[in-house]
């Protein structure tokens, strides 16, 4: 039995920790079109998760969490727009260093492993409920 409750909350970690990567892939794809306002402004610039391993004192074993959000110090693309309120002197505007491809790409495979989460959650409380039956 605690075997079944261990692998519900390491699989529970894993989906909480997927689920932010999910959020803040959805906030740069929100962004990709983001543009700075003014000359000299900055755009949007990407986000990304970094996971780490934390040791759960309840459980006794490693979890997965989000160690921290961060951004990408990727250089901005430019692409030319004289109209633009942003634009420099050589009609230039900076775009954010968002690959729309690359996030839905990531989320992607953070649905897969979100999913993946899920469906071992949805195993253990099968054995479990089955194992209630057996013993009733």
């Amino acid at each position: 039995m605690d075997d079944l409750m261990r692998t519900l909350k390491i699989s529970a970690a894993g989906m909480k920790a997927q689920g932010t990567r999910i959020r803040v892939i959805s906030e740069n794809i929100a962004n990709a079109d983001s543009l700075p306002t003014s000359p000299g402004g900055l755009p949007y610039r990407r986000k990304v998760v970094t996971f780490r391993n934390e040791l759960d004192n309840n459980i006794g074993v490693n979890t997965v969490t989000v160690d921290r959000i961060r951004t990408d110090r990727s250089d901005f693309q430019n692409k030319y727009d004289p109209t633009h309120p942003a634009a420099d002197a050589n009609g230039y505007v900076l775009i954010p260093n968002v690959n729309s491809l690359i996030e839905m790409m990531d989320m992607r495979e953070a649905q897969r492993s979100y999913e993946a989460n899920l469906n071992v959650i949805k195993s253990s409380r099968s054995m479990l409920q089955e194992t209630i039956g057996l013993l009733r």
